[in-house]
């Protein structure tokens, strides 16, 4: 029965709403209100029996900012995933939930789908992307010099042991190099039109439902290719954390950083806040609980 109660609770996660997933977490546990509420207070975090009510019967909803450190609080006690509760109480508008968007939309590059194809598309949809970390390193001639990321990820069905992941470079240009960690490099392929690759990142093993796993990857760039000034990385799914730092050489520091999204690969970039460039020469922003699509970083040279 535990193993059952388990499959409900990382789907009604994913999914929501907020008060049906603590209700559902709560459950699985089997702890009382009145024992979370202590355990809270152990914490230094005073909620009353009534709210805790309230948030798992739908009637209110976690709202301040000591609710916020509340719902953190719960996640701990009932070995939740992180921010997995406070991803649920981001407004529908701003989380996207529902359909996984198709990679088209994304990417309006004509070859990503055939990449893909060769390739096999088949697990993603088995992967809830916990956590996703990506640094972009910028050379001395403004060039794109290497693309590091670290994700984990969360299995959703047994036996998926696979990620795919895409890389397109805004210049067009395809990867000299490339290292991974934690996994192996399976199936490779590249558009040389469009600066297109697909890499398919081979676990160490199948995966149990529930079952986390870390890994890390990247690409490395000539010092001959064009001056870089935007990245980011677009989102088929709802993400929980994402964090995306773009560090650039002392001899190549930009104007100006601004933070960019966009819902799909046929809008037009957005700056959505001005970024500031720290005295270690990198620009960084961090999201959690974050809408599909495409969210990223661009900068000015003059």
């Amino acid at each position: 029965m535990q193993s059952v109660a388990e499959d409900d609770l990382l789907q009604v996660l994913q999914y929501g709403p907020f008060n049906v997933a603590l209700h559902a977490a709560i459950q699985a546990r089997g702890l009382s209100l009145d024992s979370l509420r202590r355990r809270l207070d152990e914490q230094g975090i005073a909620v009353s029996l009534s709210t805790l009510s309230y948030w798992q019967r739908g009637r209110t909803r976690p709202e301040r900012a000591d609710s916020m450190r509340a719902v953190r609080g719960l996640e701990v006690i009932l070995e939740l995933p992180r921010h997995s509760l406070l991803t649920l109480l981001k407004p529908t508008a701003e989380r996207a939930t529902g359909p996984w968007l198709p990679v088209e939309e994304l990417c309006p590059e004509p070859g990503v789908r055939d990449l893909l194809d060769e390739i096999g598309d088949r697990g993603e949809r088995q992967l809830t992307g916990l956590s996703m970390h990506d640094q972009y390193i910028i050379g001395r001639r403004r060039e794109l010099h290497e693309v590091r990321v670290r994700a984990v990820f969360q299995a959703q069905q047994r036996g998926v042991d696979r990620w795919i992941a895409v890389y397109h470079h805004p210049q067009g240009v395809l990867p000299s190099s490339r290292t991974v960690r934690g996994c192996r490099f399976g199936r490779v392929r590249m558009d040389e039109a469009s600066g297109l690759i697909a890499a398919e990142l081979l676990f160490d093993r199948a995966l149990g439902r529930g079952e986390t796993y870390l890994l890390e990857y990247g690409f490395g760039f000539d010092e001959a290719s064009p001056p870089a000034s935007e990245e980011g990385r677009g989102f088929r799914a709802p993400q929980h954390e994402y964090l995306i730092e773009i560090r650039f050489h002392p001899a190549a520091l930009p104007a100006r950083c601004y933070r960019t999204w966009r819902p799909d690969g046929h809008t037009a970039l957005k700056d959505s806040a001005d970024l500031r460039l720290s005295s270690y020469q990198s620009v960084h922003f961090i999201e959690f609980g974050m809408a599909a699509g495409y969210h990223g970083i661009r900068w000015e040279w003059d």
